[in-house]
């Protein structure tokens, strides 16, 4: 019955690298923004350089921001994912480590998320105020409400963690 047991508690132990694929998914996906981040780039060019250089050339950069925001988001998924779920990434000699990783755990993992979403939300909500006379009222509204739904989110959730982690020790 040991052996069994054994036999069971190791497969499971070892399905943590079904986790694998989804984190590659994720990086081929960076390759994509990647893609997308130039052709905005390359759309901006002319603007800048030959065309209205006022808000659309502003509303391109923040389009820019927000694509570099959502793959840093992505990165600390990946590092700290699986790191944390499936195995540490033996890089620890390399000069470019960044100070962070391995440091980064799940609570970790959760605020970073939400920060990183209220910052894309933040974003989102400037391109919008950059176009104030032709968005609608009710469209702004909704945004708005939504983006401090999301800033509450992240107070509470960090209000959690403390809360859990001072209960703890």
């Amino acid at each position: 019955m040991k052996k069994l047991e054994h036999g069971l508690e190791s497969f499971m132990f070892n399905s943590r690298w079904l986790l694998a694929p989804f984190y590659v998914g994720l990086i081929l996906a960076m390759v994509l923004l990647m893609v997308m981040f130039f052709k905005e780039f390359l759309h901006l060019v002319p603007l800048a350089l030959f065309g209205e250089a006022g808000p659309h050339v502003i509303l391109g950069i923040l389009a820019l921001v927000d694509l570099v925001l959502v793959a840093n988001l992505m990165l600390i998924i990946v590092f700290a994912g699986y790191e944390n779920f499936v195995s540490r990434i033996d890089v620890a000699d390399h000069d470019d480590r960044p100070e962070w990783m391995g440091k980064v755990g799940f609570t970790d993992l959760k605020i970073k998320l939400i920060g990183s979403i209220v910052a894309i939300s933040g974003i989102e909500l400037l391109k919008l105020f950059m176009n104030v006379a032709e968005v609608s009222q009710q469209e702004l509204a909704w945004k708005v409400g939504i983006h401090m739904a999301l800033v509450v989110s992240g107070v509470l959730f960090a209000l959690m963690d403390r809360i859990g982690g001072s209960n703890s020790r």
